[in-house]
């Protein structure tokens, strides 16, 4: 009798969960049938409707009207990162029931990192006025405008550098950031490699860790070792004539950019109490349905049963943190790495370039 009680119950409560995706999947819809009509203060953006690179649009909607807490800013840059074409695809699909829309995106505007300038704030903002040259992070920066909380992720740009290098800063510097001193706590003098160093968040790492005092080591291609040591790395591997998992040295920590070795391999270089850390945007050979959730786990199940640590990185963008890497920009601690640069309506073609996988630094957005 119970097992009869519990085989129906189970199986109601699959069918539960499969009437609910149905439904949740079928009604995922968002605001692109509602705003036909033409806008009455326009400006230009990028939107998508329907997930996937061909279905981006560069069209005009309503410019955005700053509340009593935000700026609006006028964008001069913006830059690409993993994470715009995460949602851009809609992948890792795991990410779909968590709220992103599962048939459609729920949010049509992408980009995230901007550099600008403030044309208005609200009555309650103190910290901007009109003509600063800001730079942040909000979702929807692939656009003329955007408004952002003036207390979240958003900071003076320094005087020194353009609004395309400021434009590269959020996401990829504020990670590397994050990565090196909360997760890694990396020491003057220690040893630090940094797999993938070429990339946005590597080309930033490089130089961070450096400014730290470590002795830092970047793995790279070819093409990118002059690059690399340029950053100031004081090692630079080529992954293709040599494997770093394979050789003597030994690191305090390691940032793992690109997790194309084992965890078991990483272990095996680190220090009895090194730190690893992967960063967790992924790639787009990443598996469709989790993405780097596996590895993510795996690192987690692992970790409190060696004194070696492991975990993800995941940047939690904010204004003091932007503060941070402005003083580094400023003081010459840190300079931005841009690859190419695209216009505004060129964003797929931006979006493409970086699924790559072969992008040196950033790839930013100017919009005009």
């Amino acid at each position: 009798m119970i097992k009869r009680i519990l085989k129906w119950t189970f199986l109601l409560i699959v069918l539960a969960a499969f009437v609910w995706f149905e439904i949740a999947y079928w009604t995922s819809t968002n605001d692109c049938n509602r705003n036909t009509s033409a806008p009455n203060n326009p400006m230009k953006a990028i939107v998508y409707c329907d997930y996937g690179l061909a279905n981006l649009k560069f069209t005009e909607i309503e410019k955005p009207i700053p509340n009593d807490d935000q700026v609006l800013v006028r964008v001069r840059a913006a830059s690409v990162n993993p994470y715009d074409w995460h949602f851009i695809e809609g992948t890792p699909y795991i990410v779909r029931l968590l709220g992103v829309g599962l048939r459609k995106p729920k949010d049509t505007r992408v980009g995230v990192d901007f550099a600008g300038t403030v044309e208005a704030i609200g009555k309650n903002v103190t910290q901007f006025k009109p003509g600063d040259e800001v730079f942040g992070g909000r979702g929807g920066a692939f656009a003329e405008y955007v408004c952002r909380r003036a207390e979240g992720a958003i900071a003076l740009k320094p005087a020194s550098i353009t609004f395309e290098q400021a434009a590269s800063v959020n996401i990829a510097g504020i990670t590397a950031l994050q990565a090196l001193r909360d997760k890694g706590n990396v020491q003057p003098g220690q040893k630090v490699l940094i797999n993938g160093a070429s990339g946005g968040v590597g080309t930033f790492a490089v130089q961070i860790a450096k400014s730290f005092g470590a002795d830092v080591t970047g793995v790279c291609s070819t093409r990118n070792v002059d690059l690399v040591r340029s950053l100031g790395a004081d090692h630079v591997i080529d992954y293709t004539k040599e494997d770093f998992a394979k050789g003597e040295q030994r690191y305090d920590v390691i940032l793992d950019n690109v997790p194309n070795h084992s965890l078991a391999e990483c272990r095996r270089i680190l220090t009895p109490n090194g730190k690893y850390v992967m960063i967790g945007g992924g790639g787009p050979n990443d598996s469709r349905w989790i993405g780097p959730f596996g590895r993510v786990i795996k690192t987690m199940v692992l970790s409190p049963f060696t004194s070696q640590k492991m975990g993800m990185m995941m940047a939690d963008a904010n204004g003091k943190d932007l503060a941070v890497l402005a003083d580094m920009m400023q003081s010459g601690k840190l300079k931005p790495v841009i690859d190419r640069t695209y216009k505004l309506s060129e964003v797929p073609a931006a979006i493409a370039y970086l699924e790559e996988g072969h992008a040196r630094g950033k790839v930013i957005i100017t919009v005009e």
